[in-house]
């Protein structure tokens, strides 16, 4: 595995397939801030408080001049079910060969109920306009979490 990303470093380049048929990357993003997080499973209790959340307040990052990617491994159609079933305004990356959760280091091992496999770290990168991660967080609590990166995010 590569070097973890980390705040000062260039974030790692990610193209990926959306809901609603369309794509995103990085590069189509320069010049902006991103806020792009990670999250284990499209309709599962935290990753949709947290989609929901990032939707909310979707305005308010648009206002700072911040785009909201939220990425798992889920298929575009998982996506376009989930985002459809809770109206949500954030966009959603389908990473499915797994290229953008191993390049920012989210692919870990974990541990449920003695079982040990590997899935995606709740995180969150905030990318600067000039491709620069500025802000990191890791093992993400959903409660509260949005408003933080919000704060960051208009900060920058």
């Amino acid at each position: 595995m590569s070097s973890e990303p980390h705040v000062g470093a260039p974030a790692p380049a990610f193209t990926l397939p959306t809901n609603g048929g369309g794509s995103v990357s990085l590069a189509a993003l320069a010049g902006r801030k991103v806020v792009l997080y990670f999250y284990p499973k499209d309709d599962t209790p935290g990753c949709t408080t947290e989609a929901i959340d990032f939707t909310a307040r979707i305005a308010d990052f648009e206002a700072a001049g911040a785009v909201v990617v939220g990425v798992s491994r889920d298929s575009v159609a998982a996506h376009d079910k989930f985002a459809k079933k809770h109206q949500l305004a954030v966009t959603l990356g389908a990473d499915l060969d797994g290229a953008a959760t191993e390049a920012y280091g989210v692919w870990v091992e974990k541990n449920m109920y003695g079982r040990q496999y590997f899935g995606i770290e709740r995180a969150t990168f905030l990318i600067d306009g000039q491709g620069e991660i500025a802000r990191i967080w890791r093992k993400v609590k959903v409660k509260g979490h949005v408003d933080e990166v919000l704060e960051a995010a208009r900060a920058l």
